[in-house]
């Protein structure tokens, strides 16, 4: 860590550690290989000679591990022929600047250090963070921030040093997704496609490490959206994260929905209902957006569909009221109208906004049923309403068939720009016996959003662009404008193979899983949106999180969605539809769950879908 950059250890959103430079016998080991070996920690190997007469070989290994817990274990081997002695210096340094700070470019000078116990401590008067070394150094040189040990290596030996570094009064750090308690099934996969059983044995990782626990109800656990950016819960993307990686259970939706139904407005008020969320950037052609829309209207389908995957009855139950608020908060915030606004009110009503209203709906009415509540006829007939008012009032039509547009501004106009946000109108959601909920757009019109999904304007190879590339201010590294968003490929794969269009979804998803191998199978949550060509690879996205609780879970989304899962648990069966093409030849899914018991399935290579293991008496569906 050179103190460049986003170089550093972060807690809090607080960067801790900024620089972390090593010399053996004064000088800088020759690096030879980094990777990260998990989600939450990396291996760097560097080589030295030593000895006069080592020659071309070297005959000193040093082997760094880094974990994002604040530690770091610097380890010496030794192959040389005579004992060594080997002065090892450490220099650190930190400037102890906030996260906005860094990502902005604002970040200040280093903090002068003192020494302090076994290591040195920086304080700004606010902040303060400090290093700890085991062993003790020999010497620690404050002004210079330097630690400083004398290693006496025997031929084949080893020795190592720990640093550890936290903010003052922090306790250790552990990982949630590490203990025995994970929410998270360890599922595996296999088949003719070498890449698939790394991506999810990596996308399960990645989202075990992002997991955190509500500090005030520790059995609650839920994903933050990502590092090194968003280290925190963004409800949205928790939810969507949590809804995605259904396949591995319901636990982790259950904790993430109770942990955001204790922060859900109540009260008197128009927010009454909604789940407090920040503003979104929706890129150039149209304002900001409030996540805490989506989160409110994601809250009752995860509900709802958790409840098909097997979450308890009881669990069901304790969470319907906090569900029923926010699907009263809908009713309200649309009133006599039609369209949900965004942000409330005034704002335009998005295309995406207007199917997460749908979906929520739907499934949000089966719920109520279910559970013997009222309003599910009243929420059906204002599905009804929108979807024939949508077909209508958000369709462009043009010489090319047409497209939905990307919103509709409050006077009337349309804001027809062709975005990855309308694969939200693929997502339809789950109802009983493993049928999908009806969708805003007729048959003719979701073969048409089909078509320009597929097409290269918005399929570049690696991913869906989140804006076509036809389109006015696009940018293959725009966050809204053109890149390559994984939830989104994800959505739209998934979508599209539900829908029928096996063809579109199978190039979308062969390239995401191109992608994913390129950065290692661990998918960052936005890459840049150029297009694919031989040869070439993919371009990271400077300011992605990697990992993203989003992209993990699109990760498993991608693979589950092969075999088609449908679980209805409350009536005791699970239905598979598998994608008929099979675009990765034979795939094998082993240890997901469904109805609370593992479950493993096999699609053929002829896309033909075998249940291999199930919970005693879980039926097969037609």
């Amino acid at each position: 860590m050179t103190g460049q950059g986003l170089d550093g250890f972060y807690r809090a959103g607080r960067r801790l550690l900024s620089r972390c430079q090593l010399r053996v016998a004064g000088r800088e080991p020759l690096p030879v290989q980094a990777r990260m070996t998990g989600a939450d920690r990396a291996r760097f190997v560097g080589t030295l000679r030593a000895s006069p007469l080592a020659g071309p070989d070297p005959d000193v290994v040093v082997e760094r591990t880094r974990h994002a817990n604040g530690t770091e274990r610097i380890t010496l081997h030794s192959a040389a022929p005579r004992p060594l002695r080997l002065p090892v210096e450490v220099a650190l340094g930190t400037d102890l600047a906030a996260m906005g700070a860094i990502a902005s470019g604002r970040a200040g000078p280093e903090v002068p250090a003192d020494v302090h116990d076994a290591g040195l401590r920086w304080s700004d008067g606010t902040q303060a963070s400090s290093i700890t070394a085991d062993p003790p150094p020999a010497d620690a040189l404050a002004s210079a921030g330097l630690l400083r040990w004398e290693f006496h290596l025997p031929p084949g030996s080893s020795m190592s040093v720990e640093l550890r570094v936290r903010p003052d009064g922090a306790g250790p750090v552990r990982a949630v997704g590490r203990t025995a308690t994970s929410p998270l099934a360890q599922a595996g996969a296999s088949g003719d496609d070498p890449g698939v059983q790394a991506l999810l044995r990596t996308s399960v990782e990645d989202l075990q490490a992002l997991l955190l626990r509500d500090p005030a109800h520790p059995a609650d656990v839920y994903p933050a959206a990502g590092a090194p950016w968003r280290c925190g819960l963004a409800p949205a993307e928790a939810l969507a994260a949590a809804r995605m990686a259904l396949p591995l259970g319901t636990r982790l939706a259950t904790g993430t929905l109770r942990a955001l139904a204790r922060g859900q407005l109540t009260g008197p008020g128009r927010q009454s209902g909604m789940i407090p969320g920040p503003r979104r950037d929706a890129g150039g052609h149209l304002p900001p957006g409030c996540t805490g829309t989506e989160a409110t209207l994601l809250f009752p389908a995860l509900l709802a569909e958790a409840r098909r995957w097997g979450m308890p009855e009881h669990e069901t139950e304790e969470l319907l009221p906090a569900a029923e608020r926010c699907l009263t908060w809908l009713r309200t915030a649309v009133g006599d109208g039609t369209y949900l606004c965004d942000p409330q009110p005034g704002g335009p009503a998005r295309c995406e906004t207007q199917a997460h209203a749908h979906r929520a709906a739907l499934l949000g009415a089966d719920l109520l049923d279910a559970c013997g509540m009222p309003r599910g006829a009243e929420l059906r007939e204002w599905a009804r309403a929108l979807r024939a008012a949508f077909r209508t009032d958000f369709w462009v039509d043009d010489l090319g068939g047409g497209r939905p547009a990307a919103a509709r501004a409050p006077d009337g106009r349309l804001v027809p720009h062709l975005g990855a946000t309308a694969v939200h109108l693929l997502d339809t959601g789950l109802l009983g016996g493993g049928e999908s909920a009806p969708g805003l757009l007729d048959r003719v019109q979701t073969e048409q959003l089909a078509r320009l999904l597929g097409s290269p304007a918005m399929d570049s190879g690696w991913g869906l662009r989140g804006l076509g590339a036809k389109e006015a201010g696009y940018n293959p590294f725009g966050h809204r404008g053109g890149a390559v968003r994984t939830q989104e490929t994800a959505i739209a794969v998934a979508g599209l193979a539900s829908a029928g269009f096996e063809e579109e979804a199978g190039s979308l998803l062969r390239g995401v899983l191109a992608a994913a191998g390129a950065f290692g199978h661990r998918l960052p949550e936005m890459y840049a949106g150029e297009q694919r060509t031989d040869g070439s690879t993919p371009l990271a996205h400077p300011a992605a999180c990697r990992p993203a609780a989003t992209a993990a879970a699109g990760g498993i989304m991608l693979l589950t969605t092969l075999a088609g899962i449908r679980p209805d648990t409350p009536a005791g069966t699970v239905t598979l539809r598998p994608v008929r093409s099979a675009p990765l030849g034979e795939i094998t899914l082993n240890g997901l769950r469904v109805a609370g018991a593992p479950f493993s399935v096999r699609v053929s290579r002829l896309g033909l879908a075998m249940v291999e293991e199930a919970a005693e008496g879980l039926q097969l569906g037609a």
